[in-house]
């Protein structure tokens, strides 16, 4: 029961800490649209924010850093290079991808785990890779993943981790033995 109070208030203060740092970003000119998701942690460029922009109904996933500046001249020039971030509407950028200085994803992308994002990704694409590269159409990939699932089941709410027991662990497990599978 402690333990549960203790998570319950751990959980409000990183909430709580995330908003306000959200706040203090969109206060310096940092521009989200409508329905923006954001996942758990997340560095948006606070020197620089003013120059990100996230569209409507875009999901952010954790550790997902937009990086407005490269600091890679300074050393050298004395100055460092800066350049936008505008990410379209209905987006799905995956965990751990860093997008860069002077990139637009277009609307209707997805942006696998992990890429590092150096150049434009056109509207309705799927890019992965570091450097990110464009790998699929949005609507070609959605359908080859429904075609796979066709004939899997699509494990529901009640097989989330804090509701697993051990039949539906080996349920899951015997889904995924000859390749992906799918939850909600």
């Amino acid at each position: 029961m402690l333990y549960s109070f203790i998570n319950k208030v751990r959980r409000y203060v990183l909430k709580r800490k995330k908003e306000v740092y959200l706040n203090r970003l969109v206060q310096r000119g940092l521009t989200l649209g409508k329905n923006v998701e954001i996942i758990d942690t997340f560095f948006f460029d606070p020197s620089h924010c003013f120059l990100i922009s996230i569209g409507d109904n875009t999901t952010i996933c954790p550790n997902v850093r937009l990086i407005a500046h490269d600091a890679s001249t300074k050393k050298y020039l004395g100055y460092t290079k800066i350049g936008k971030i505008d990410i379209g509407k209905n987006c799905f950028i995956g965990d751990s991808v860093k997008i860069l200085p002077h990139v637009t994803v277009g609307d209707n992308c997805i942006v696998g785990a992990g890429a590092v994002v150096t150049k434009n990704i056109p509207e309705n694409c799927v890019a992965a890779g570091n450097p990110a590269k464009v790998i699929a159409r949005t609507d070609e990939y959605i359908a080859r993943i429904k075609t796979i699932n066709r004939n899997k089941k699509i494990f529901d709410k009640s097989y989330y981790i804090d509701r697993l027991d051990e039949n539906k662990r080996r349920e899951i497990l015997s889904s995924v033995a000859d390749g992906i599978g799918f939850i909600v």
